[in-house]
């Protein structure tokens, strides 16, 4: 199985906000956002696995602007790193003014997805290999957030997650 870049994941998906999918203020409802943010997420996952993808769970989600009526929403989604059956996918939410044009970045999310076979099995993925700067951040960060939730998860000693041994140990004198 050969290994992959994010840029053979990424997916692009392009809508405009629409007063069904908006709250009293006018402004798209998060559960709508999440939700397209979800497929995006889903369909990256699948172009890297090449096979069913599930959402394991959502590990980050930052609303940090209001969305709009009439804007034009891009989710933009790529592969941040395999691991051996998930995947963790990271996307950005982009704001285009519907006056200006300038597109300013919204919002952003953190998902894990897992493959499977037809049976719903865990089944293995292709390695990821980052190519630019923002892709190797990504990367490594990826390894970090899931040791992280493994240690809280009581499934990992913190002093065996090699990235987080720092974080837990105090600096030898």
């Amino acid at each position: 199985m050969r290994s992959k870049t994010p840029s053979e994941s990424r997916t692009i998906m392009t809508d405009m906000v629409l007063p069904s999918e908006t709250n009293p203020l006018n402004n798209l409802f998060g559960g709508e956002l999440l939700a397209r943010m979800d497929r995006a997420a889903s369909i990256a996952a699948r172009r890297h696995s090449r096979r069913i993808t599930v959402t394991a769970s959502v590990n980050h989600v930052a609303f940090n602007r209001s969305v709009p009526l009439g804007s034009v929403v891009t989710v933009d989604a790529s592969v941040s790193r395999a691991f051996k059956t998930s995947m963790e996918v990271y996307i950005d939410v982009w704001m285009e003014d519907r006056f200006s044009g300038e597109c300013t970045k919204a919002n952003e999310a953190i998902y894990t997805f897992v493959a499977v076979d037809d049976t719903g099995k865990p089944t293995v993925v292709p390695e990821l290999t980052p190519e630019t700067d923002l892709e190797k951040e990504r990367f490594d960060g990826a390894l970090r957030r899931k040791q992280l939730s493994l240690v809280l998860a009581g499934k990992m000693d913190p002093l065996e997650a090699t990235e987080l041994r720092a974080l837990f140990t105090k600096p030898q004198s």
